[in-house]
């Protein structure tokens, strides 16, 4: 046997080796990582016990009377109906939908909008006080004149929840875009780089980060947009109709079950941006 092959026997001995080693090291990693999520999880699910434990005691023993606080039996039984009938998620789907609209539009318009305000002064300055100016006017004062110019239902409530995530949107994406390092872009330039490879390359990816943050809470938000266009520009469908429904019957157990679907539906739109916010840290990571 020749010297070569005997060194790469024991190359080959020793990756095996390295491995080995490496792997109960590997697997030791994940299970501390698993432990440390899973005991982070514990906190909120135990203060939500705490929070549970108190509102059964204060309805059971009638120190708070029913007209103000309803029974953990009387919310349940509301929920299981609604969900059963199908009536939670045929609202539900439709606020999903206003949401999800009103932000896509709000992404469509930000992100070309928010680049700008970062990249070119005569744009900012142009803009940046009607986007101020905007900001400070809540939504609900804005919903009735979109009543009076564009009716009720489904487009007023598309545009209110827009208007809900736009502004913020735009604010957080724009710094995205203003904190790169301009020495990159100074070195990038010097190579040669046009705008297209440069906003693709090397602006998006930096400013992703900020984005990113950007989507999480404009989609949030949008589930906000969406039930105050409900409120206001009115509907026959939506969570936000139900909320309204069960406050003029006076029925507080239907309310408390609404807004806890909401809750649900606000906490899966923000897990779904989680992950969106993984895969691009794996993308462009």
């Amino acid at each position: 046997m020749s010297v070569t092959m005997l060194k790469e026997e024991e190359r080959a001995v020793a990756k095996e080796a390295q491995r080995q080693l490496s792997s109960p090291r590997k697997r030791a990693g994940w299970s501390l990582r698993t432990a440390a999520r899973l005991l982070s999880a514990l906190p909120p699910v135990m203060l939500g016990l705490i929070l549970l434990a108190s509102w059964y005691a204060s309805t059971a023993s009638g120190g708070v009377p029913a007209y103000q606080l309803p029974s953990v039996a009387s919310v349940s039984s509301a929920l299981w109906s609604g969900l059963s009938s199908g009536l939670f998620l045929n609202n539900a789907w439709v606020t999903l939908q206003e949401s999800l609209g009103g932000f896509l539009i709000a992404l469509v318009i930000g992100l070309p909008t928010a680049y700008g305000l970062a990249r070119w002064w005569p744009f900012a300055a142009t803009v940046q006080p009607y986007l101020a100016a905007g900001q400070a006017i809540p939504a609900i004062v804005i919903a009735p004149f979109l009543v009076i110019w564009l009716g009720y239902g489904f487009v007023p409530t598309l545009v209110v929840c827009c208007l809900v995530v736009f502004f913020s949107f735009v604010i957080t994406s724009a710094y995205g875009f203003q904190s790169i390092d301009s020495s990159l872009m100074d070195a990038a330039r010097v190579e040669g780089a046009s705008f297209w490879p440069m906003l693709t390359r090397i602006e998006f990816p930096l400013a992703l980060p900020a984005i990113m943050a950007a989507v999480r809470a404009g989609l949030t938000l949008s589930v906000t947009g969406a039930l105050v266009g409900e409120f206001v520009a009115g509907g026959e469908q939506g969570l936000g109709v139900l909320v309204l429904l069960a406050k003029n019957q006076y029925d507080l157990a239907q309310m408390f079950a609404t807004v806890g679907v909401l809750a649900c539906l606000a906490a899966m739109l923000y897990g779904i941006t989680r992950g969106l916010t993984w895969l691009t840290e794996v993308v462009y990571g």
